[in-house]
């Protein structure tokens, strides 16, 4: 096992294991974790294990967006940086061949959903909470949010989900397609690596494969839907909305949102 500051980056058994490893801010990401965490995927990328599992350290996958960061995000090379980096770790797993599991433990949202929701098995436990929150800040969904909701969802369900604010338990999550395997009496974790022992005893080539031929095909628009966000975030990003809306979070109250 192996620690840098934020991530957490274990092998067994022929299983890759990364974990945000931020828990005392319930796994926030910020440029340094990110950084991190794209130099650990392309460690993993490089190993000889076909099965990966992503999670988080502690009681949440992660609460998205660190604060901080997005308050510095008026810093156009800061934004840029950052930017590039969530892009080069959601396509490396994207269409890495290998297999990967998400295993949503506690609450996610924000970007860290939009990361969980690139996983080819989403494992969660019923106590989870998922959400995109993106809008109680006046953000949109980055991290190929869009293109991975409408995936899993569909154009109005995903629309619905973005706009509504609301989190879903796991049990909901998994009647709405969010989720593929809800774990019981057990951690996500340990579900997610039951998952990926189960996996192993079929054939694992021929299973990759249908990955990379699915997701080559559909490569394209993951790009553009990361490049329209990268766009619409800034854009977003400069309004009074987006000010208020972290304002707000900050103070612990309601926003005060004047459509600017």
């Amino acid at each position: 096992m192996s620690t840098v500051n934020y991530i957490e980056y274990d092998r067994k058994d022929g299983i890759s294991y990364i974990l945000l490893n931020r828990p005392e801010r319930y796994n926030a990401l910020h440029e340094d974790l990110l950084t991190e965490l794209l130099n650990v995927v392309e460690q993993v990328e490089a190993n000889e294990d076909r099965v990966v599992i992503l999670s988080g350290k502690g009681k949440a996958f992660s609460a998205g967006g660190d604060m901080q960061m997005l308050q510095e995000f008026s810093n156009d090379q800061l934004y840029d940086e950052v930017m590039t980096i969530i892009e080069k770790i959601i396509l490396k797993l994207y269409l890495m061949p290998k297999l990967v599991i998400s295993a949503v433990n506690g609450s996610v949202a924000g970007l860290g959903l939009s990361i969980a929701l690139v996983g080819d098995y989403i494992v969660t436990d019923k106590n989870s909470k998922l959400g995109v929150l993106f809008l109680g800040v006046g953000l949109v969904p980055d991290g190929g949010g869009h293109f991975f909701l409408r995936e899993r969802l569909g154009t109005n369900q995903a629309k619905q989900f973005i706009w509504d604010m609301k989190q879903v338990d796991g049990k909901e999550a998994m009647n709405m397609g969010l989720v593929d395997v809800l774990a019981d009496n057990r951690s996500a974790i340990d579900e997610a690596t039951i998952v990926a022992k189960q996996i192993q005893k079929m054939p694992i080539q021929a299973m990759i494969q249908t990955k990379i031929m699915y997701h080559t095909y559909r490569e394209d628009t993951l790009r553009h839907f990361l490049e329209k966000e990268r766009h619409t975030q800034w854009k977003v990003s400069q309004t009074e909305d987006h000010r208020e809306g972290v304002q707000a979070f900050i103070e612990k109250r309601q926003p005060n949102f004047k459509g600017k």
